[in-house]
């Protein structure tokens, strides 16, 4: 890059700088919540007619806990309408299909109910352990318990996990419960929630366990679509994504000096493309694999050839002539079933050189949802020792 080019990065480095912060800064006062949760609600208010009345279990320790229903969701406080809890459900059902890791949520209207005035993390450890909850050799489960009218959470954790769990799950908080809380939407409150917590767990949102980096990338900008809306995104997005095209096309297209004469250099056509560029180039862009622009200097004949490569395109590189032309397609050899697993067959076939590759994968057996998470109907014994985060709001 010429010194013209590194001013001109910097000039626009600093824009997008200021631009974001700008944008950051006023969507920040645009979505300030402000909380329409009484701070000291009425204790009448824990007096629903139709309030649901948990049975209550006796912890390790002594002390009472509401007992469970379900061993996924129980909405006690009713927070969640019938729609949002099967969702939930079936996310942690998901969960437990796909990594086996127990996860439950549990509202409450207050822990004075069960006799506890105190704190919520040593309730919240109690019951867990009452429960059992994750698997008794793993200590890997984990539990959601809201406590709306003491406006008070907590993640609590299996004793498996090491303490740097216990600044993940303060994010998840900070992150997916409280904005919403803080704003008496607990329904979405609980269900980003959730989905947060099954990310810092996975490392993928509910229903994108198979996804590759860039799907799941994708994946999470359209549930920040859904969280803050799409005119704001497109606020930022949509400057943003010009900027960057418009620097793309400026860096490509800018007016450059050879390296050995100094003289400027001067782009060929389309045409006059072709006549410098080998067969295997040639084929990238018949098959619009790559892009090639020539650049020679009309003082002294020197001749630069620059490459780039399709973002969308289909074909991969050739492991044996180096060019993107190497074209993948998959057979399946014999059908996966609940009881066996299946085989297809992987065909790497370049369209330059003609190599030719293949590897038989195996295809998972199909899940069977009866015998899978959806049938459980208890916890599989695991404890805590006290590790997770807590909030208020």
């Amino acid at each position: 890059m010429t010194r013209q080019d590194i001013r001109v990065a910097l000039t626009i480095a600093g824009v997008v700088l200021f631009l974001g912060w700008a944008i950051g800064y006023g969507v920040g006062l645009l979505t300030r919540p402000v909380s329409v949760v009484p701070l000291n609600p009425p204790a009448e208010a824990v007096k629903i007619e139709d309030e649901k009345s948990p049975r209550t279990v006796t912890g390790t320790d002594g002390l009472a806990y509401p007992g469970y229903e379900d061993v996924y969701v129980n909405d006690y406080a009713d927070l969640l309408d019938d729609a949002a809890e099967d969702r939930i459900r079936a996310t942690l059902i998901d969960l437990y299909d796909f990594s086996g890791i127990e996860m439950t949520v549990l509202t409450i209207d207050s822990m004075g109910q069960y006799g506890h005035q105190g704190e919520i993390e040593p309730f919240a450890t109690g019951l867990f352990n009452a429960w059992g909850i994750g698997n008794a050799t793993r200590n890997d489960g984990l539990l959601v318990l809201i406590a709306r009218f003491d406006r008070r959470m907590r993640i609590e954790i299996g004793a498996g996990y090491d303490s740097s769990w216990d600044a993940r799950m303060q994010r998840v908080i900070d992150v997916g419960f409280l904005p919403y809380f803080r704003r008496d939407a607990y329904q979405q409150g609980i269900e980003a929630g959730v989905d947060e917590t099954v990310r810092e767990l996975t490392g993928s949102y509910p229903g994108d366990w198979d996804m590759g980096t860039a799907q799941r990338g994708w994946s999470w900008i359209a549930r920040a679509v859904d969280r803050i809306g799409e005119w704001v995104l497109a606020l930022v997005l949509v400057p943003l994504g010009g900027l960057a095209l418009w620097v793309r096309r400026y860096l490509r297209n800018r007016p450059r000096p050879c390296p050995q004469c100094r003289a400027m250099m001067v782009r060929a056509g389309e045409e006059a493309d072709d006549e410098h560029l080998d067969g295997g180039q040639r084929l990238e862009e018949f098959l619009k694999s790559v892009d090639y622009d020539v650049w020679h200097c009309p003082g002294c004949g020197h001749i630069d050839i620059h490459r780039y490569k399709s973002w969308m395109s289909g074909y991969g590189a050739c492991p044996q002539c180096n060019y993107r032309t190497l074209s993948t397609t998959s057979t399946v050899l014999t059908s996966a079933t609940k009881s066996r697993e299946g085989r297809k067959r992987v065909d790497y076939d370049c369209r330059h050189c003609a190599y030719h590759d293949s590897e038989i994968r195996t295809i998972p057996k199909v899940s069977d949802s009866s015998s899978g998470g959806s049938g459980r109907s208890s916890f599989g014994g695991g404890s805590s020792s006290g590790g997770g985060a807590s909030g208020s709001w």
